[in-house]
């Protein structure tokens, strides 16, 4: 259980500071200070101790959010509430800063109390939050003892009665109800300057927003190995193909290819034991956008772009770098953007060059040189060269040639680097009304580098 729950500045002083037992017998702040913001970069640790309190410390853009606790303290389940505040700040007031958190500091102490009962995280779910801690949020007012008190009772989905659950509040009602699944799938590579994988890794999430009336129940199968071998198990192995109509090919090996994933996260909604049974994703789906489920594939896959590099160093002062683009993906898939950024030092002159495709430009807030394709097809080739020089005053300096890898960002829409299909999404309500259900396939770089040579 956590004793208190601390927000500071990038200096470490307090801007908010919630006590929830009471038990705490040093100062925070000091200690945060002094094994934090002190310490060197590479010597800070996200949970650390010190006289028997356990610290646990979450960074978000220019502020910290730290979680105390004393005893039976669960370092990883605070980094998850800690992460998750910062998405209910963000519902709040768009922009989680020093200056906004100081701007709602109100609000903030409510949803803290709101989010935590005597250290114990609770009820965190923005939907049902809104209902009833609202903008301007409620303020204490004074009253004579004649005069009645409006209190405003809590939200059914807060506390469970008439059938309500945590995620999702009664009596939502839509003119059009609609259900929006995409499919999203980030690579992160890393390649040497020859083409090489050293290491690959596809991560995926399904991204879900929802427009239902009442309190639906949807179903959703894939192409997860484990979920068809129950479907053989049970139907035999040529049962029947129970791929949506319409459903677009998966990736590399069309409908009858089956993935094999790894490190599955399920949103709350998700009925577990209906899953552990037939692995069948059902569940009652909050309103609005929330990820439903997240998985993880390390596999050595071909690189979706592939891009070699030759540094040619021309006396002591001039660099040339050459580089070769190929997309290795099907022809019929259209890559929306390609944008490839070759570092370049700080004080180096701006970079020229010529491409056989796209443009190159120069962005020093960036220090990079970026050459930029936009709706690339797959199986092409694009070719690349820049050059720049360096001041005489470095010449002689070991570090004058960058050593930072290029950076490779891209976005393929209807397609899935594993072959990850969704087979159906079924959506029953007790009224009957018509639903739209929409899918999209997207892939995108995450961590994509090319080591120069």
């Amino acid at each position: 259980m956590a004793s208190s729950i601390l927000i500071l500045d990038s200096k470490g002083s307090p801007i908010i500071q919630r006590s929830f037992r009471g038990d705490v017998t040093i100062n925070l702040s000091q200690v945060f200070v002094r094994r934090v913001v002190d310490e060197e970069e590479s010597a800070i640790a996200p949970v650390f101790e010190h006289e028997g309190h356990t610290f646990v410390v979450v960074r978000y853009n220019d502020i910290f959010l730290v979680a105390v606790g004393r005893v039976n303290f669960v370092p990883l389940l605070y980094v998850a509430y800690l992460n998750r505040i910062i998405d209910v700040f963000k519902s709040y007031f768009s922009e989680v800063t020093e200056e906004s958190l100081r701007d709602n500091f109100v609000i903030i102490y409510e949803l803290l109390d709101e989010t935590m009962d005597f250290g114990f995280p609770q009820l965190t779910e923005t939907n049902v939050l809104k209902e009833y801690i609202t903008q301007e949020g409620f303020r204490l007012q004074l009253f004579d003892s004649d005069e009645q008190i409006d209190v405003k009772p809590l939200p059914a989905a807060a506390t469970g009665v008439n059938g309500a659950i945590e995620w999702r509040p009664l009596g939502i009602k839509h003119r059009k109800n609609e259900v929006f699944l995409d499919v999203v799938e980030t690579i992160n590579v890393l390649l040497n300057y020859d083409g090489e994988v050293l290491q690959s890794e596809i991560a995926g999430a399904l991204k879900m927003k929802v427009k239902l009336s009442g309190m639906p129940d949807v179903k959703l199968g894939v192409n997860d190995k484990l979920a068809l071998d129950a479907s053989r198990r049970m139907t035999g192995a040529g049962g029947p193909n129970t791929a949506s109509p319409g459903a677009p090919p998966a990736a590399g090996g069309g409908r009858g290819k089956v993935v094999e994933l790894e490190d599955i996260r399920f949103h709350q909604c998700v009925k577990l034991s209906k899953f552990q049974a037939d692995r069948t994703i059902s569940f009652i789906p909050p309103e609005g956008d929330f990820d439903l489920m997240t998985y993880r594939i390390p596999t050595h896959m071909r690189p979706l772009v592939q891009c070699e590099v030759q540094v040619v160093r021309h006396g002591t002062s001039r660099v040339e770098m050459a580089l070769t683009l190929r997309s290795t993906y099907k022809k019929m898939s259209l890559a929306t953007f390609i944008d490839v950024l070759i570092p370049v030092p700080v004080d180096a002159s701006k970079p020229t060059g010529t491409v056989t495709a796209g443009t190159l430009g120069y962005q020093p807030e960036r220090e990079s040189a970026v050459w930029s394709l936009r709706n690339f097809p797959g199986m092409k080739e694009a070719k690349c060269k820049c050059q720049y020089t360096l001041p005489s005053v470095r010449v002689s300096d070991p570090s004058a040639f960058s050593k930072r890898p290029i950076v490779i960002k891209f976005e393929i829409p209807y397609f899935t680097a594993s072959g990850f299909q969704v087979r159906y999404l079924r959506v029953t309500e007790k009224s009957n009304y018509e639903t739209s259900p929409w899918v999209r396939y997207v892939t995108q770089s995450g961590e994509y580098h090319v080591r120069t040579n």
